[in-house]
């Protein structure tokens, strides 16, 4: 297992391909839209987000806190991810909700309810931990410091 600090775009961590909902695979997590089963690839290296007390593993769709499972649903989870791929960099509402919600229109409101659940899961803003901040009218940006944990094959 090898670490990469990412002070930069997570994009070095390339999970595994995914399944969508018309059963066909899809490629790398930046350029995905939704979230729903992922399925195992050969060739590709696992990955492990860790930040503060958490760690995600993006191609379980799975957070955990030390080694528990985070209640957190998948659109909170995959607004999670998106922010974690451009970690420091401004990511706006209209970007997140196109990402999270592709090809339905949903009003702004839908986003500030998923974000507020996935801050309340992340404890941001409390006990000295900052994950995400809020640029009024912009979008959000993920401000903690990040490792990526890549799983050599």
């Amino acid at each position: 297992m090898r670490s990469i600090s990412a002070f930069g775009r997570l994009e070095q961590f390339h999970p595994e391909p995914r399944l969508d909902a018309a059963h066909t695979v899809q490629g790398p997590l930046s350029t995905r839209p939704s979230v729903p089963q992922r399925v195992r690839s050969a060739g590709v290296a696992p990955v492990d987000v860790s930040f503060g007390p958490f760690r995600l593993l993006p191609t379980q769709l799975l957070l955990l806190e030390g080694d528990k499972p985070v209640c957190l649903g998948s659109r909170a989870l995959e607004i999670l991810i998106a922010l974690l791929e451009r970690q420091g960099e401004l990511v706006s509402k209209q970007d997140l909700m196109t990402r999270v919600w592709p090809n339905v229109f949903v009003e702004p409101a839908n986003l500030t309810v998923h974000m507020s659940a996935l801050r309340r899961a992340l404890r941001d803003g409390r006990d000295g931990h900052r994950f995400i901040v809020n640029i009024p009218g912009r979008g959000y940006c993920f401000v903690g410091k990040v490792d990526v944990l890549v799983h050599e094959n």
